[in-house]
């Protein structure tokens, strides 16, 4: 089984919920006999949150390629990027890691494909919904993208940093994630993205009509796949 390098922190909560998908994934898999070997580099996401929020992106590269190189040190052959937005740097952490990066937006978009929809909406921290590293391998697979509006784009960037981020679960956000939802719906939204991996703590499949893509699981099942393959 390969070594997973997991960078995580960026949220410490979502960090969590991959370490928990990626062990029970590879127990089942294995018929209750085996768990992950995985290492994680966990960065101080206020950190992150201030580069970024200055759009000091050089900045925020440099974190998370010293702390991949950390992970290739330690042995890691691959790359876990645990968040959507920091996949902005994962083709680039490719090419000069010499090292995998599994990515989330191809498992994401995979997961839209089998279902056969065309149409979907993104939800994410404002530089996922408004920057196009996920959108455009979504779009590769001939599938449509769609973002909320600026004051929906501002109210779901807002909440992912000030309450998400920190385990903070508001039932009046959810409502408002939910009435968003709800115009992507009315503009043809065939299937919703929780495009980054806190949204998932708040919004689950039971809560929504329509395809809901978790987009924290959805990774884990392919660095579970990529850790098993021969």
């Amino acid at each position: 089984m390969k070594i997973l390098g997991l960078l995580g922190g960026v949220s410490w909560v979502s960090t969590i919920d991959y370490y928990k998908y990626i062990n029970t994934l590879i127990n089942k898999k294995t018929n209750g006999k085996e768990y992950a070997e995985c290492i994680i580099y966990s960065v101080n996401y206020a950190e992150i949150k201030r580069r970024n929020a200055a759009e000091d992106f050089d900045g925020t590269y440099k974190i998370v390629a010293d702390a991949c190189k950390h992970l290739k040190n330690s042995g890691a052959n691959g790359i876990v990027l645990c968040a959507n937005t920091i996949h902005m740097f994962a083709d680039e952490l490719e090419h000069k890691l010499d090292l995998p990066v599994i990515s989330i937006a191809i498992a994401t978009a995979d997961a839209i494909q089998k279902q056969g929809l065309k149409k979907v909406a993104l939800l994410g921290t404002k530089f996922t919904m408004e920057m196009d590293f996920i959108k455009d391998k979504i779009k590769a697979q001939n599938i449509e993208v769609i973002i909320p509006d600026d004051e929906d784009k501002v109210f779901i960037h807002e909440t992912i940093a000030g309450e998400l981020g920190r385990g903070e679960i508001v039932p009046a956000t959810k409502q408002r994630y939910l009435t968003i939802i709800e115009k992507m719906k009315n503009e043809g939204a065939e299937g919703i993205i929780l495009g980054c991996t806190e949204i998932p703590l708040l919004i689950q499949q039971a809560d929504v009509d329509i395809p809901v893509f978790d987009t924290t699981y959805l990774h884990a099942e392919a660095a579970v796949n990529f850790a098993m393959r021969d």
